[in-house]
Parts: structure tokens; sequence; C-alpha cells
């Protein structure tokens, strides 16, 4: 069972003796058990939508510092940790992203870079990635995201419309694998949400 905090010091600990007996040899093999990547992706995709195309300007995601990077944040209580010793393939900001762009290819909505022409702006910020220990560090978690987005007019800046999305999807069992499609689950249903809603506030 993964229970955070733990994972890493355990292989610490198995590798002492080993480490001694292989002093002053020269192996091949890496000391410790390489560390196991991971990412996720939004298997939702825009549909062709019902009125005309347009462009919307986008920049980085605003993410949870403390969720950004490459260490796959778990919350229990008021403890926050991560779980060892699997990593996202990359940022969790930058797979997000991805997601995001992903979402939205083939639908009316193009996403163009900072510098591009476009007709909207769209602000992002994820406050909650995190998978949620409520039942106890031995129980499956349940992955939580909270999205918020804004839709800028680009002409004068103001604001066309504002919401938040969130998404709750519960981990099969407390692997890595089983998590890791509880973060696919809850990215699609908030990528999917938002695609839709950005294509009707548009």
């Amino acid at each position: 069972m993964i229970r955070p905090g733990l994972a890493r010091l355990a292989a610490a600990g198995a590798a002492t003796p080993l480490a001694a007996a292989l002093a002053g040899c020269i192996t091949l093999f890496p000391a410790e058990k390489p560390v196991q990547l991971y990412r996720f992706d939004a298997q939702a995709q825009a549909g062709p939508g019902g009125g005309h195309a347009f462009a919307v300007r986008t920049t980085s995601t605003e993410f949870d510092p403390a969720a950004a990077g490459d260490r796959i944040m778990t919350v229990d209580g008021d403890q926050v940790g991560y779980l060892e010793p699997g990593r996202w393939a990359s940022p969790a900001v930058q797979l997000f992203d991805a997601a995001v762009a992903h979402g939205f290819a083939g639908g009316p909505v193009r996403l163009v870079g900072s510098t591009a022409k476009a007709q909207y702006r769209l602000h992002l910020g994820v406050s909650r990635f995190e998978a949620r220990y409520t039942s106890g560090p031995t129980a499956p978690p349940t992955v939580l995201i909270v999205l918020r987005a804004s839709l800028e007019r680009q002409s004068d800046l103001s604001t066309v419309d504002s919401k938040e999305f969130q998404a709750e999807a519960a981990a099969s069992d407390n692997r890595f694998g089983p998590i890791v499609e509880a973060f696919d689950q809850a990215t699609t249903k908030v990528v999917g949400d938002l695609v839709a809603w950005v294509d009707q506030a548009g």
C-alpha cells in the first residue's frame, strides 16, 4: 500500500546493507530502484459546437504551488504530503495545460498564444490538485481538482463570465495506477466542463 512519506524511508533503509556489501565493487545497477513516472490527460474533447469559431488567448495556468511540480500531492486532514517514490513525468501544471489544449482541439474555440490575435482572453487557476485521504492513510484516496476560469473580452478587457469547476474521482485502490486513473477522470471532467462553458460564453 502507498503510505505518503514512508516509502522513501523504507527504500533508504533497505539500500544500506546493499551499499555496504558492494563497497569497492563496480556495478552497472543503480543503488536505488528507478522512480516510476506517470502522466494524466483529459479524454474529453470539444464537439463541433453550435456557434461560430473564435480564438481565445491563453497563458500558463496559475497553479497551487504545492502541487505544481512533479510530485503527486496528498492531503490527510491538515497534513500535506507526497506519494513516494512515483513522480509526474512533467510538472503537473504543464501536464494540465496540455490536457486543456487537447480538450479544445477540433472544436470551434481555437486556443492561441499570448502574442496572437484573439477575440477573448482566458485566465485559468487551479487551487486544488490533490489526492485526499479522508478514510486514513491506507484507504484509497479521492482525487480533488478545483479550477477557476475567467473569460475576458480582448477589446476592452471586460469580464464576459467567470466560473469555478470542481471534480472528484475516487481511486479504486491505494496504488499508483488507480490513483493516476482517478486524476485522469477528474481532469477529464473539469476540462470537459471548461470547454463547454467557453464555447457557450463566447
